[in-house]
């Protein structure tokens, strides 16, 4: 018996099951002396920015180097 690829089922256009596709949210940039919220460490202050790369941090009690994409920093 000859096994054939599978389809592809195409859905009604009123189906529930048939979702838009959601856009990516725009990425955040970040500038020296924007103030930032991260979950883990708290707020803090940019100190410098490496384009597409990380995002150097200075919380007061330390200074962390934090890489893109930034998902758990929030700019204030």
């Amino acid at each position: 018996m000859r096994r054939t690829a599978p389809t592809v089922r195409r859905r009604p256009p009123g189906s529930p099951f048939s979702t838009p596709e959601i856009p990516a949210p725009p990425v955040e940039e970040y500038a020296v002396g924007d103030r930032v919220s991260h979950d883990k460490y708290g707020l803090g202050r940019v100190l410098a920015v490496e384009q597409d790369v990380a995002v150097l941090i200075d919380f007061g009690t330390a200074t962390y180097r934090v890489p893109a994409p930034n998902a758990k920093l929030v700019k204030l």
